[in-house]
């Protein structure tokens, strides 16, 4: 496989798993003694397998840090040696498993898939502070955070709070042009209190006209004004629930699971019997045919238990031999976020169950039971 972009990254990061024989190329220090006994140091690139121990996704650097011990003899580092291979954008490497279950071979599939990523760009703010966004269907990432201090009005400091404003989005309008290609980018979602965001539109397409970019000005109805909160992160949740931005995505993956687990939220309240969460009560409602979607976090696939994967896997893959759906959300993804706060697994039920918090002969297991 090969990491062309950032969402194959994350795409490898779900994929890769203690255990596994990972081989890639690597750059190794190496330390060779003379006759004299003087010693010299120098770095070489290799080709190394190992055995993974650990792996670390770092997102907004776009860094793949992938740690075991290596099992194959090579002539500059011992079998047994620890070595951590950093996996790049357009370097390749080969991934060998015991066993590739049906999640494993899926996510293999949608690595390879061509499809668009149907990313959104997004920035909220308030008085002095800004968050910097890239949305794409698996992730959501801070790319930048902007913080200013802005003069405040009173004592007659009108002017002073103006210029300050304005570098404030000077600075945004810098930072987005440069983190983005405006042509690539489906929209372009701007929240905040007040009429900070209303403001920063204004700001960029005056930037835009002054500097006479083309694409900027062409790219003006992508660009959609929301009400958040704040500036902060966890405030883009409530912007990206907009009718206006659902509508402009609505045939992603994205809109989809974002739709759904707001739909499973409001039945929470509105029809309890028919929205479960937690393992146990959704592996119950799976033993009995009643779930019609399935809202899982990917983090679950990647547990270090191969016996709690298997289940987690196994009641995937039930719910779709009943003709359910299965939505595999993003840990990272602010749907994905939510659906972790209640344990990383819901059930929308095709009809409604009580009880399923009680502790009955039915364990998290029957599913499994089931399938032997």
């Amino acid at each position: 496989m090969v990491l062309t972009s950032s969402c194959v990254q994350w795409h490898a990061y779900n994929l890769i798993r203690a255990g596994d024989v990972l081989r890639a190329s690597a750059l190794r220090k190496v330390t060779t003694t003379g006759t004299t006994g003087t010693t010299a140091s120098t770095r070489v690139h290799t080709t190394l397998t190992i055995t993974v121990d650990r792996i670390d996704f770092a997102p907004v650097e776009s860094a793949l840090h992938i740690a075991g011990r290596v099992c194959e003899e090579n002539k500059y580092v011992a079998v047994g040696a620890h070595h951590t291979l950093d996996l790049a954008l357009a370097r390749n490497f080969t991934l060998s498993k015991q066993e590739w279950d049906s999640v494993a071979l899926e996510t293999v599939g949608e690595a390879c898939s061509p499809g668009d990523n149907a990313e959104i760009a997004a920035i909220t703010l308030h008085d002095g502070l800004a968050h910097i966004c890239a949305v794409g269907e698996h992730t959501t990432v801070v790319r930048q955070r902007v913080e200013m201090a802005i003069p405040k009005k009173r004592g007659g400091n009108i002017d002073a709070h103006e210029k300050g404003l304005a570098r404030f989005y000077a600075t945004i309008t810098e930072a987005f042009l440069r983190l983005f290609e405006i042509d690539k980018v489906k929209v372009v979602l701007l929240g905040s209190p007040g009429f900070y965001a209303t403001k920063l539109r204004e700001f960029i397409f005056s930037h835009a006209e002054k500097t006479e970019n083309k694409p900027l000005l062409r790219a003006k109805p992508k660009f959609i004004v929301e009400h958040t909160s704040s500036g902060h992160k966890h405030a883009l949740n409530e912007a990206l629930l907009s009718p206006a931005v659902r509508a402009k995505l609505a045939d992603t993956r994205f809109a989809r699971e974002t739709d759904a687990v707001e739909q499973f939220f409001r039945m929470i309240h509105t029809e309890e019997e028919r929205a479960w969460y937690g393992g146990k009560e959704v592996a119950k409602a799976v033993d009995k045919g009643a779930v019609a979607t399935l809202l899982i976090c990917d983090s679950l696939f990647r547990s270090q238990s191969v016996a709690e994967r298997r289940k987690y896997v196994a009641m995937k893959e039930e719910v779709e031999k009943q003709g359910g759906e299965v939505m595999v959300l993003s840990s990272i993804h602010e749907s994905g976020v939510r659906l972790d706060g209640l344990g990383g697994i819901a059930a929308i039920l095709t009809f409604p169950l009580a009880d399923l918090d009680e502790d009955d002969v039915g364990d998290e297991g029957a599913i499994e039971a089931n399938r032997n």
